[in-house]
C-alpha cells in the first residue's frame, strides 16, 4: 500500500532500462513473428487450434473458487471481493469464462499473458483487465514493471503488484515465458507446408503435374500461349475430370508421384500427433480416434486432467495467490479449481466409489450428493437403511472433523 501511495505521489524512482526479457528477448524472435510461423498463423493448423481450444476452454469453464482455511476445514469465501472477480466477472465487459479463456490461449500461443489489477482504496482486487503488447521493464529496485499503450496513445507503466503475469516455462532470462509456437516452429511449419501442398493440389483439380511434349520446335510466345491454354481448359477443380484433346503431335506425360505414393495422408496424421506432443494433449481429445476405444476413453479423459491441465490450473492458482492476495491474506485464503467433474467415471464407477467411501466412514452421504450437484436432504447423514427400512440414527461426530484431546 505504501509503495502504491509513493508511486502516485511521484516519489518512486524507476529505470527506463528494459529487463533482460524485454525488447531484447522479443528481438531474438523477430524473424518468427514476421515469418510464416507466429501465434496467428499457427492457429491455421487444425491440430494447433484444437489443442489450444481444448486446454483454454476446459480451464476457463472449470469452477474457480476462493477458499478460506478455518483450521479444521475450508469454506468458500463468498463475501470476499476477490471471490466475485474470479467466479462471476473480472471486469464489466467480460465474463470470467471469456477472460480466462483468452488469457490461457495467449500463454499457449505466445508464452505470456498480462492483466491489469485494479484495486480499491482498501487494497482489495476489484477488476482484472487483459492487456496486449506489454513491455517488461526492470526498475532500479530490481523489481519488474510493465508498460503498455492505451487506446489514446498514452503509455502506462504498472508496478509488479499491479499486473497479473501468466507465463509458460520461463526462459533463461527468468522474466518472460517461452512461446511453444516459437520453440517448435519446425513442427508447425511442416504442418503448414503439408496443408499448402494439399490445398494447391486440389486447387489445380487434383491433376498430376506433368509436361506436354512435341517433336516440333516452339517459339517462346507459342510456349506461353500453350501453357495458358492448357491451364484455362484443364486446371482447377471446376475442370477436374475433363478429357484433354491433344493435337499437332502433343503428348502429356506425368512426372509427379501421386498423393498415395508420397504417403501424404499418413504424414498429415503423424503431424497431428507431433502437435499433440507439443501441447501435451492426448490425441483423442482433438479428434484423433485411431488409438481410442470404449474401454480406454474414460482413462484418456482422466489423463488429460492429470497430465495436461494440471500445469495450467496450478499456473492460475499460484499466480492469483501471489499477485491478488497480500502476504497476510495468503495465510488464510487461497484459490483453487474444482476438477471433480472431469475426473468422474461412469455412473456405475461413481456409485461404487461413493458406496465404498460411505461404508468405510471417510465420506458422508451428503458429501456424495454435493459432488453430484444434487440438493441436500436434511438429516440424510443420520439415516441408516436396514432391511429396506430407513432408521434415523443419533448424530455421531465426523472422525476427520473431531478435535484431538
Amino acid at each position: 500500500m505504501l509503495n502504491r501511495i509513493l508511486t502516485r505521489m511521484g516519489y518512486e524512482r524507476r529505470s527506463s532500462n528494459h529487463a533482460p526479457g524485454g525488447d531484447s528477448y522479443w528481438k531474438d524472435f523477430a524473424a518468427l513473428r514476421t515469418g510464416p510461423v507466429n501465434a496467428d498463423t499457427a492457429q491455421g493448423v487444425a491440430a494447433v487450434y484444437a489443442c489450444v481450444q481444448a486446454i483454454s476452454e476446459t480451464v476457463a469453464t472449470l469452477p474457480l473458487h476462493l477458499y478460506k482455511d478455518t483450521g479444521k476445514d475450508r469454506q468458500k469465501a463468498r463475501n470476499h471481493p476477490l471471490y466475485r472477480v474470479l467466479h462471476d466477472a473480472p471486469n464489466p465487459e467480460q465474463t470470467t469464462m471469456e477472460f480466462r479463456e483468452a488469457m490461457t490461449a495467449a500463454v499457449l500461443l505466445t508464452g505470456n499473458a498480462f492483466a491489469r489489477i485494479v484495486r480499491d482504496r482498501d487494497g482489495q482486487v476489484r477488476e482484472l483487465w487483459p492487456l496486449s503488447n506489454v513491455q517488461v521493464l526492470r526498475l532500479d529496485s530490481g523489481k519488474l514493471a510493465y508498460e503498455y499503450s492505451e487506446r489514446s496513445g498514452n503509455m502506462v507503466r504498472l508496478l509488479q503488484d499491479e499486473c497479473l503475469h501468466l507465463r509458460h516455462r520461463i526462459s533463461t532470462d527468468g522474466v518472460l515465458g517461452l512461446s511453444p509456437v516459437s520453440v517448435a516452429r519446425g513442427v508447425i511449419e511442416l504442418a503448414q507446408s503439408e496443408q499448402e501442398h494439399g490445398t494447391a493440389t486440389f486447387r489445380n483439380g487434383a491433376k498430376l503435374a506433368g509436361v506436354l511434349e512435341t517433336s516440333q520446335v516452339l517459339k517462346p510466345e507459342q510456349k506461353i500461349a500453350l501453357r495458358e491454354s492448357w491451364g484455362n481448359q484443364y486446371g482447377g477443380t471446376a475442370n477436374s475430370g475433363r478429357t484433354a484433346v491433344l493435337e499437332a503431335g502433343l503428348s502429356y506425360k506425368p512426372i509427379s508421384m501421386s498423393l498415395e505414393d508420397a504417403e501424404w495422408i499418413e504424414a498429415r496424421k503423424f503431424n497431428v500427433y507431433e502437435v499433440c506432443r507439443l501441447f501435451r494433449v492426448p490425441p483423442v481429445i482433438v479428434g484423433a480416434m485411431e488409438s481410442a476405444n470404449y474401454s480406454n476413453s474414460v482413462e484418456l479423459n482422466r489423463q488429460f486432467v492429470t497430465l495436461t491441465l494440471r500445469r495450467w490450473l496450478a499456473m492460475w492458482e499460484q499466480a492469483i495467490n501471489a499477485k491478488c492476495l497480500s502476504e497476510t491474506a495468503r495465510q488464510v485464503y487461497f484459490a483453487e479449481h474444482s476438477v471433480e467433474g472431469l475426473l468422474r467415471g461412469d455412473s456405475a464407477a461413481r456409485a461404487a466409489f461413493y458406496a465404498s467411501g460411505i461404508q468405510a466412514g471417510w465420506m458422508r452421504k451428503s458429501e456424495a450428493r454435493e459432488l453430484e450437484n444434487l440438493p441436500p436432504i436434511e438429516g440424510l447423514d443420520d439415516q441408516q437403511v436396514e432391511g429396506g427400512n430407513v432408521r434415523t440414527m443419533p448424530s455421531q461426530p465426523y472422525p476427520s472433523k473431531e478435535t484431538p484431546t
